[in-house]
């Protein structure tokens, strides 16, 4: 049951990690990963500022204990000069215990400060750090886009795409299609000119209706370029005869080379 268990553990693992795989896009987790970065070291500049605050606190505090030492120590020497020894010493011992507190504050003061510079030279770099990052991820994520946008452009090329293997697969069927219909025009035509099928366009004719439709046509055709020729034959005899009469009476001109070569075109 335990290695049932411990198997089915590993498989929705992979299965997990192929999905992240697939859903993760390297550009967006540089740009998280810089902006976690930039988060960490406002946290840094905000430390810096706490102890900074803490420090100057400590030190107004330490100020206005020199100020007590001094004023103490005034007035145990006007209670001394009075003849008032017991007023001095109760002086003296309050200024004892003023720089007591001016020793622990110096201290803390001290103590402040090496963590100040202690965090300051973190935030330098932790800072340096991650410019060299946001510099990388820049290049990185250049690289990237243009490894993508070139498997793009690899698979629109050679129709390895999603898209392209569905367009190329619809012009493989419109081509089949096209010549499959221009087949069965060509096959048609050929049936209508052998006569197989009739043409259902021009109702109440047939194949014998159409040839002898077609002898009638050629027979008039005949007829009427025959009639032609001897029109066209006893004008061209009757033109013969008047240029006859024309040459003998008239002289003859040149006629210029360009106008023989435009009667001659046309």
């Amino acid at each position: 049951m335990a290695s049932l268990w411990q198997r089915f553990k590993t498989i929705f693992g992979a299965k997990v990690s192929s999905a992240l795989d697939r859903a993760e896009d390297p550009t967006q987790t540089l740009d998280y990963s810089y902006e976690q970065q930039l988060s960490l070291l406002q946290n840094v500049k905000r430390g810096i500022a706490d102890v900074v605050t803490a420090k100057k606190r400590l030190q107004m505090q330490q100020a206005t204990l020199e100020q007590s030492v001094v004023k103490l120590d005034t007035q145990a020497r006007q209670a001394l000069a009075g003849g008032r020894e017991d007023l001095a010493r109760q002086a003296l011992e309050r200024k004892s215990g003023v720089q007591q507190q001016l020793q622990g504050l110096d201290t803390q003061v001290a103590q402040l400060e090496q963590q100040q510079e202690h965090l300051v030279q973190n935030e330098k770099e932790l800072f340096a750090r991650i410019e060299s990052f946001r510099s990388q991820k820049e290049v990185m994520k250049a690289q990237y886009s243009a490894a993508e946008a070139q498997v793009r452009i690899n698979e629109a090329a050679t129709g390895l795409g999603s898209k392209m293997s569905d367009a190329g697969a619809a012009i493989e069927r419109a081509r089949t299609k096209t010549e499959e219909m221009q087949a069965r025009a060509s096959a048609t035509d050929e049936l209508i000119a052998s006569g197989t099928l009739e043409d259902f366009t021009s109702p109440g004719t047939t194949q014998l209706d159409r040839e002898l439709a077609q002898m009638a046509s050629q027979s008039q055709v005949d007829s009427e370029l025959a009639k032609l020729k001897s029109e066209i034959g006893s004008g061209e005899d009757q033109k013969q005869l008047e240029g006859g009469e024309d040459t003998a009476t008239k002289p003859l001109h040149a006629v210029p080379a360009d106008e023989s070569a435009e009667g001659k075109q046309a």
